[in-house]
């Protein structure tokens, strides 16, 4: 069982994009360091709280700092880009950093309507996504009417599954990737291995679970550090912006104000992420890999202390070791 990191390039109050930016280099360095198996980076456009619109640009970065860790995109948002373009990054990074380089695809638009405006496609057409994704991977695999440099082997593909993505991951022969409310479909994640078709590059299937993890000495600790972050998604519902994150005192009184529904939405996020105390993280994960079927934890550490997600990350690593050891 693998351990991963996704990181965000999350701002904290009153901190530059710049800063978020250099921290999230500094972090795959040191998660190199730990020995994680892979470090993600994610696309978002124009949000404030988010430094990362690039995951592509950002991963070169990454990948010049550091020698065997895996990087990859989690992911590249397809309906933003022409599949060309995707295919052509995703070739230049594998001749950068051949062998650790993974392409991970969404199907999200923009986060408001002035930002997909901006990006060109306000709106996705029935079959646009799937056939956007199967340009992608004829690009990759040389089987298009065009040859796209550089021509080198061609990284996995994942998929990021949203809606019925499961299902396209099953039918194209995909790893895919997890998190949200999917997490807790069943039926839809039992389809994905019924159905799942081999392909060349990926026989059989394989699942990873995105979640949010913070780790403290207790339980309670452990759940204030996720307010920042619930805050900010539950705040994103009413302003259109999903803001820096604030401290946790900071929250706790925004919440002591706030309107029922919105407290209801940050206990409603919180449900979905793993927090507590070291033994308690463990035995969740390792739940939530038994009631998947999947392989690997993809980690997103967002508190808003940076001591704190650095404590995070150490033990996660400390876990993979220890899961892979025993």
């Amino acid at each position: 069982m693998r351990i991963s990191l996704l990181d965000r390039a999350r701002t904290r109050s009153g901190e530059s994009d710049a800063a978020a930016v250099a921290t999230t280099v500094e972090r795959a360095v040191r998660a190199e360091e730990l020995g994680f198996h892979r470090f993600w980076t994610a696309e978002h456009h124009a949000v404030p709280g988010i430094a990362g619109a690039a995951p592509t640009l950002l991963l070169a970065a990454i990948g010049a700092r550091t020698r065997s860790i895996r990087i990859g995109t989690g992911g590249i948002m397809v309906p933003n880009h022409s599949p060309l373009v995707v295919a052509e990054q995703a070739l230049l990074l594998e001749s950068l950093y051949p062998g650790r380089v993974d392409i991970g695809l969404g199907g999200s638009l923009g986060f408001t309507a002035p930002i997909r405006r901006a990006l060109g496609r306000t709106i996705l057409r029935d079959g646009e996504y799937e056939d956007d994704i199967e340009e992608i991977r004829s690009y990759l695999d040389g089987r298009a009417d065009i040859t796209v440099r550089p021509r080198v082997e061609p990284p996995p593909v994942f998929l990021l599954a949203i809606k019925d993505g499961l299902s396209l991951a099953a039918e194209l022969g995909l790893p895919a990737v997890i998190g949200g409310p999917l997490v807790r479909d069943v039926k839809a994640i039992e389809a994905y291995f019924r159905d799942f078709r081999p392909s060349a590059r990926t026989p059989d299937p394989y699942l990873m679970v995105s979640v949010d993890i913070v780790v403290a000495e207790t339980a309670e600790r452990a759940r204030d550090l996720l307010l920042p972050e619930a805050w900010a998604y539950a705040d994103s519902r009413d302003v259109g912006e999903f803001r820096a994150l604030q401290p946790v005192e900071d929250v706790r009184r925004l919440l002591d104000s706030a309107r029922a529904k919105k407290a209801d939405a940050v206990r409603t996020w919180m449900t979905g992420a793993v927090a507590g105390t070291p033994d308690l993280v463990e035995n969740l994960l390792a739940d939530l890999l038994e009631r998947t079927g999947g392989s690997e934890i993809l980690a997103s550490v967002s508190a808003y202390d940076r001591d704190d997600v650095r404590r995070t990350d150490e033990f996660l690593a400390s876990l993979q070791n220890s899961w892979q050891a025993g």
